[in-house]
């Protein structure tokens, strides 16, 4: 198939389609509003259902029942409605159900704002909800590898019969790039296997349940959901590398849209003379702590720049063992930060290589194609 040009939230429903989901339940908030506003014109012509729940916490419930019945299903939304999808979700993993979930995050905490952040990473990766559970967390850095991670989310979501999550912020759903859908029309539907509610004739009843009073029963689904997520972290951890086959003293470590504005500084910087390698983790979770590791080996010291106030940091450091200083440098809100002032980060943290004074630091000025946050009126999604 020939590349077309779409908004990445659109793009995203598609991709849906394509992996053989044509059921959504999901509700409606800025920024990720055209991904429902898509599927409900696009599903009834694939024969698949639509529909836009009362809340998010409906939403959540919706696709909790679908999934035990056997069905592919997906729900989107944004920061604050993930936030009340949270109870659901710990349902959801306690009972092994297949589902898809996409967060494109916009500015927090609270109400926050409608433009771009990536401040929901720790609530993706270390505290979704209660209990002891995993999400399977993807987080694309284009508009073409969201359709790819949307596609791959269905395959690990049955896989392991887990919850998986695309996380991306408010620019992936936001702008239009060229893709390529890797498969053509509806795919197959989900094989319902030999959990699913599927009706009990002629079988013995099968059961959907989170609820276990034995406390020694509790125990032992707790340990079975440790051994899946075990699993998971062995065979599913995807990461990629950028300028780091040939010598760097510096390591920039960033996830998502943040990683593509250290590419184009790292590129400047590199027609200057001066080489810096980058480290993306795409699995934020299970998180690729050996790959981090290895590419933080080669440097003398890690930048960490994300859209947050140092989520990701905590991963980092956790490769890095204490081996190598760590730098940071964040934006939140919907501040976006742009090549210059990575550059200028950069250097700060290769003057302090060696012992050498840093520059003094520049307060920020204007952003070149980055954004400021903008009042939002309470209630506005």
């Amino acid at each position: 198939m020939s590349k077309v040009l779409m908004k990445g939230n659109e793009a995203i429903g598609e991709a849906a389609i394509r992996a053989g989901c044509v059921h959504f339940f999901g509700y409606p908030i800025t920024p990720q509003s055209e991904v429902p506003e898509y599927l409900a014109k696009r599903l009834p012509e694939v024969g698949g259902k639509f529909v836009q729940a009362e809340s998010e916490v409906a939403a959540s419930n919706m696709i909790y029942g679908a999934a035990g019945v056997g069905v592919r299903v997906l729900t989107t939304s944004s920061s604050p409605g993930i936030s009340l999808m949270a109870e659901g979700m710990s349902y959801i993993a306690a009972c092994e159900l297949p589902v898809v979930v996409v967060n494109i995050m916009r500015g927090g905490p609270g109400l926050g704002g409608i433009l771009p952040s990536q401040g929901d990473y720790l609530q993706a990766t270390k505290g979704m909800a209660h209990g002891d559970f995993d999400l399977v967390v993807l987080a694309p850095s284009s508009v073409q590898e969201a359709v790819d991670l949307v596609i791959l989310a269905f395959q690990l979501a049955e896989k392991y019969r887990n919850p998986v999550m695309v996380i991306g912020d408010g620019m992936i759903g936001q702008m239009m790039e060229p893709v390529d859908f890797p498969v053509e029309g509806v795919g197959r539907p989900l094989d319902p296997g030999d959990w699913a509610l599927t009706g009990a004739a002629g079988r013995k009843k099968r059961i959907v349940n989170s609820l276990y009073l034995d406390p020694e029963a509790c125990n032992r689904h707790n340990f079975k959901l440790k051994a899946k997520w075990e699993r998971v972290t062995a065979a599913e951890q995807r990461h990629d590398t950028y300028q780091t086959g040939e010598p760097y003293d510096l390591l920039v470590t960033a996830f998502g849209m943040t990683s593509r504005i250290c590419k184009t500084a790292i590129d400047e910087l590199k027609g200057e003379g001066i080489n810096v390698g980058l480290f993306r983790p795409i699995t934020l979770a299970p998180f690729p702590l050996a790959a981090c590791r290895r590419a933080i080996d080669g440097a003398k010291r890690v930048l960490d720049v994300e859209m947050n106030m140092g989520q990701m940091l905590q991963d980092v450091r956790l490769a890095a063992e204490g081996t190598k200083p760590i730098d940071f440098h964040g934006t939140a809100g919907g501040v976006v930060p742009s090549p210059d002032e990575i550059k200028q980060k950069i250097r700060e943290s290769l003057a302090r290589i060696g012992g050498a004074a840093a520059p003094a630091e520049k307060k920020p000025g204007p952003r070149k194609g980055g954004a400021r946050a903008g009042s939002a009126k309470k209630g506005v999604q």
